[in-house]
């Protein structure tokens, strides 16, 4: 619970200091969804994600200017919550559409050690700190509004523990507020 409180409390705080800020999101998603990435985890819920885009980072050219941003998602049955943060970039599709790719990592609070009843496998994340790889396609709906349907991958990619890693697919509609 100390852990939800904290995410609300960082972007709580955030949302009252736009004037640095570029974009503020924020989205329903399908929690553990089913793809070639991952294995069930067996959880469930909706997720309420919540982000904070920065700025374009200019001193980043050589990457492309990246935007910085922030990610919390809040699980409603009280599966693995996660918060961090990362780059992500927006490349135009024409005059209204772009794609979104970003990566990040992220902190969760699912358990740490979990075996499926059914298979006898272990099915936490096998590290408290993951990559958060994800990508939207986007539609501009104004000059400050725009609509993202976007898949969240979290999971360490073998890295972290060589024996598992079972990840969490999450895909979802995020609405995205240019603050200016």
């Amino acid at each position: 619970m100390r852990f939800r409180s904290a995410i609300f409390a960082l972007f709580a705080g955030l949302l009252t200091s736009t004037a640095q800020a570029q974009e503020v999101y924020g989205g329903v998603y399908a929690h553990e969804v089913e793809t070639p990435l991952t294995f069930a985890v067996e959880e469930s819920g909706v997720d309420l994600q919540f982000g904070y885009r920065f700025e374009r980072e200019e001193a980043l050219d050589f990457i492309g200017s990246p935007q910085p941003y922030l990610i919390a998602s809040l699980n409603s049955e009280g599966d693995t919550s996660f918060a961090g943060g990362g780059l992500s970039w927006q490349v135009p599709l024409g005059r209204a559409a772009y794609v979104r790719p970003g990566l990040g990592l992220v902190v969760h609070d699912g358990p740490s050690l979990r075996v499926s009843e059914v298979t006898g496998k272990r099915t936490d994340l096998g590290s408290r700190v993951l990559f958060e790889p994800e990508i939207a396609i986007g539609a501009r709906l104004s000059d400050r509004l725009s609509l993202e349907a976007s898949w969240v991958h979290i999971s360490h990619a073998r890295l972290f523990n060589a024996q598992q890693n079972p990840g969490i697919d999450m895909m979802g509609l995020r609405l995205s507020y240019a603050v200016r």
